[in-house]
């Protein structure tokens, strides 16, 4: 997932929104936090500020990325607070500037949330919020997406892994043993349960609140079909045992929209296992991309293995403790 962005000069920019939005920009051009796309905050003639989103190639399809903006303004025509793309002039949400996939979205300001207490209305309201989404998650697949499942997700995550020789043998060993451990004990918890569309990772830095619209969900960035639960534990300040009233609070608010399957809860611990599979395969395909390595400069090295490969056994021990404790 090696990319060159330097096509990506200011004109080029530019040039691109004025082209898909058939109007005139100011000239004004600021670059925003991102590492894995550009993103810029682009001033139009008018005043309106937008932020034009270019892609990093590969990592996505463009049917992909078709999937992810018809849900999120599915939502947006369902008046859930999310920020939808833009429509193009030629009614599409996606175009391309040598061969780099961009859309634009309307610029929207906010306050990270910051859930305090398990009082904290806060709670009940993001619980509400999610349900809302996953209402309109429920209406149709996003067959281009990514499925979150043991067998097909983290199943290929631990191929990557061990296939591309980023592990010494022996560490590549362990690895393959907690790999084939996890499957066999965490497939058999996913038969028959709903997958839905969701935002895929729901955490707290992705819920911004303003006084005017109250609190919404950004960056679909990592949407995916999977349990509905996936977005809800991702909330939580700690394990569930750790956090029992957030949880409860999360719920009653979920559950004043869309019905919620209390026995996915015990799927909580083999989805954080999961997601830290997924995370780590998600890195290893940008191992040799110069700017990963600046921003990860002791990924890969024996001591990061050995760290991780302790942490992923802890976890399997925390999974198989949960299901001794059933």
């Amino acid at each position: 997932m090696i990319t060159n962005f330097s096509v990506l000069t200011p004109d080029r920019v530019l040039d691109a929104v004025e082209a898909a939005l058939h109007q005139r920009c100011s000239g004004i051009l600021r670059p925003l936090p991102s590492y894995i796309n550009r993103v810029y905050d682009v001033e139009l003639e008018s005043g309106e500020h937008i932020v034009a989103k270019f892609y990093r190639p590969g990592r996505w399809s463009r049917e992909a990325l078709l999937n992810e903006h018809a849900f999120v303004r599915a939502c947006a025509e369902a008046e859930i607070p999310v920020i939808a793309p833009l429509l193009f002039a030629d009614g599409t949400t996606l175009a391309e500037v040598d061969a780099i996939a961009f859309a634009l979205f309307p610029k929207r300001g906010g306050r990270p949330i910051e859930p305090a207490d398990p009082g904290d209305a806060l709670w009940h309201r993001l619980g509400a919020l999610l349900a809302r989404i996953h209402c309109v998650g429920e209406r149709e697949p996003a067959p281009a997406r990514l499925t979150f499942h043991p067998a097909v997700t983290t199943a290929a995550d631990l191929d990557y892994l061990l296939n591309h020789d980023f592990l010494e043998p022996r560490e590549a060993k362990r690895l393959e043993q907690f790999g084939t451990a996890l499957l066999e004990t965490i497939e058999p918890l996913f038969n028959d349960v709903e997958t839905i569309r969701l935002h895929g990772d729901c955490q707290h830095t992705n819920v911004l609140e303003r006084p005017d619209t109250g609190i919404f969900l950004i960056d679909f960035d990592d949407m995916m079909n999977g349990p509905p639960v996936q977005d809800l534990w991702m909330l939580l300040p700690g394990r569930r045992e750790a956090c029992p009233e957030e949880l409860d609070q999360l719920l009653e608010g979920y559950t004043m929209f869309r019905a919620f399957d209390r026995r996915t809860l015990a799927l909580i611990e083999p989805l954080r296992a999961m997601r830290m599979t997924y995370y780590l395969a998600w890195c290893a395909q940008q191992a040799q991309d110069v700017s990963f390595l600046h921003h990860h400069p002791g990924w890969g090295t024996p001591a990061f293995w050995a760290k991780e490969l302790h942490e992923l056994d802890d976890q399997l021990c925390v999974i198989h403790d949960d299901l001794e404790m059933r």
